[in-house]
């Protein structure tokens, strides 16, 4: 199981990066001794809670109809590859992936790889709130969904608040992130999808076509295939439930028809509201931060009962929250662990407050997270700073994906008779496919979607690529080439984790 949590309004599982010697010797034998079966069932709810959301669904709805085709393609080249590629690695080798990509490559590779599910919520923090931002504006003013400012003064205040409970060590948040994905995400969608069908049923035409003939999104130049990036991160995250593999009677059969069953959940929570919101709101008036409280308010206005705009918006909100708090300190825990092993980071990040929480990385987080807020209120757009941060976030945390499947690939060549307790189907073939097309991902990240035509190009390359191979490769590689000896402290590390 990885360190990474992905993202957003997703409830994030505990992380489990940490190594074998961070566990005690009592759970030790009591896995030992009594195996918790799931069923695969479970395990394909379990994936879809942690990967669907609502918050991509705007980024989609503009190209109406062609959504579905955008959200398959990525499913099937990468949602399909990291998910039983995942699964091998975790059926065979614990501690998550610093531990794959180390065996698998290199060490070195395997800090790069943990650094990056890290370094990837630096910017997903911003775009995560900002998201928040534009639907709490919708319960207090709906005109501060365009404020920079506004949007940008939510994520310093959200965000320093999280830390402050975070660092406190609060405890049961997990239920809270659990019940956003019902809360946050099936509730309004369901509303936003069953009031969108009504809405055609009594004869009002759909905002956008809905003919076979704009099954495919139009071609204006490679530019207008850049948003397919952003379905890569709402994708992402797969790697954490193939933890669970072991915990399945027969992986080898159960395992691949629940990852089936959740592929096709997500897909139908991915696509559903992204075209009821086409069905309302015009393209051209669809912000990628506020799409969801438009269509909700759309919609409700439609029925009269546009007095419920403000609750969805909190339910929105809340659901938001609850992964923030869950997962903020989760990425971070994981990099402290391996980072105290090995010596990786410098004893001022390495400490612990007193509740045993990493306290001075999120600090430090918190501080790059408040310089990068100042975008929202720099960049005139509020959707377009949105969307490079998302890029940004998305392009990092390709990086680790390319590592993975690189060492899932090696690994199997290597060690081929080493236990898995799941063995992927033709796997070297499952990592081309996911290699190739996560590295298309990222080269197309670079390129100015078609809705920053008027930009300029080599502006949104510099904050992108500065930003995405900066964090992503240059400052994991300055900790790599100055660590020093006396920076290892694991046994400080699991006294100060248990007090």
């Amino acid at each position: 199981m990885s360190a990474m949590d992905l993202p957003a309004d997703r409830p994030v599982p505990r992380p489990a990066s940490a190594p074998a010697s961070q566990a005690s010797p009592a759970s030790a034998r009591t896995k030992a001794t009594a195996t918790v079966w799931i069923s695969w069932v479970a395990l394909a709810l379990m994936t879809t809670s942690s990967v669907a959301s609502l918050r991509a669904a705007p980024t989609m709805a503009v190209y109406g109809l062609a959504c579905v085709f955008l959200y398959i393609v990525p499913a099937i080249v990468f949602l399909l590859p990291t998910s039983l590629v995942s699964a091998e690695l975790a059926s065979g080798w614990d501690g998550g992936v610093y531990k794959w990509v180390s065996l698998g490559i290199s060490n070195p590779m395997g800090f790069l790889a943990i650094w990056c599910q890290f370094a990837m919520t630096i910017f997903y923090y911003p775009s995560l709130l900002g998201f928040v931002a534009s639907t709490l504006a919708y319960v207090i003013n709906p005109a501060l969904a365009s404020s920079g400012v506004w949007t940008a003064l939510v994520i310093v205040v959200v965000y320093w608040t999280g830390v402050w409970v975070s660092s406190r060590g609060t405890s049961g948040v997990a239920g809270l992130a659990s019940a956003g994905l019902i809360i946050g995400t099936l509730i309004p969608g369901t509303v936003l999808v069953t009031l969108g069908a009504v809405f055609l049923g009594q004869g009002n035409p759909s905002a956008a076509p809905m003919d076979a003939s704009h099954l495919l999104p139009q071609w204006a130049g490679l530019a207008s295939l850049v948003l397919i990036v952003n379905n890569f991160l709402s994708y992402s995250g797969m790697e954490m439930n193939a933890v669970h593999v072991g915990s399945l009677r027969n992986p080898g059969r159960e395992f691949p028809k629940a990852m089936f069953l959740a592929m096709g959940l997500v897909l139908l929570i991915f696509i559903l509201p992204a075209l009821a919101i086409s069905w309302v709101v015009p393209a051209e008036q669809l912000s990628l931060t506020a799409g969801v409280m438009q269509a909700f308010d759309a919609v409700f206005a439609q029925f009269g009962t546009q007095w419920l705009t403000p609750i969805f918006g909190i339910m929105l909100v809340a659901a938001s929250l609850g992964g923030m708090l869950t997962w903020l300190a989760g990425p971070s825990k994981g990099l402290l662990l391996i980072s105290r092993q090995e010596g990786y980071l410098p004893p001022f990040l390495q400490r612990l407050n007193k509740h045993g929480v990493q306290q001075n990385i999120l600090v430090t987080q918190g501080i790059i997270t408040t310089v990068i807020a100042l975008g929202y209120a720099l960049i005139p757009n509020v959707s377009s700073a949105y969307w490079i941060f998302s890029v940004i976030t998305t392009q990092v945390y390709l990086i680790m994906y390319l590592l993975m499947f690189a060492a899932a690939a090696r690994l199997r060549r290597r060690d081929p008779d080493h236990p898995r307790g799941y063995r992927a189907p033709m796997l070297v073939t499952i990592c081309v496919v996911g290699f190739v097309a996560s590295l298309a991902a990222l080269l197309v990240g670079f390129i100015p979607p078609s809705q920053f035509g008027g930009s300029n190009p080599l502006v949104y390359l510099l904050i992108v690529g500065g930003g995405a191979l900066g964090l992503g490769l240059l400052v994991p590689f300055l900790f790599y080439r100055f660590r020093k000896p006396s920076w290892k402290q694991p046994e400080p590390a699991g006294r100060e984790a248990s007090s």
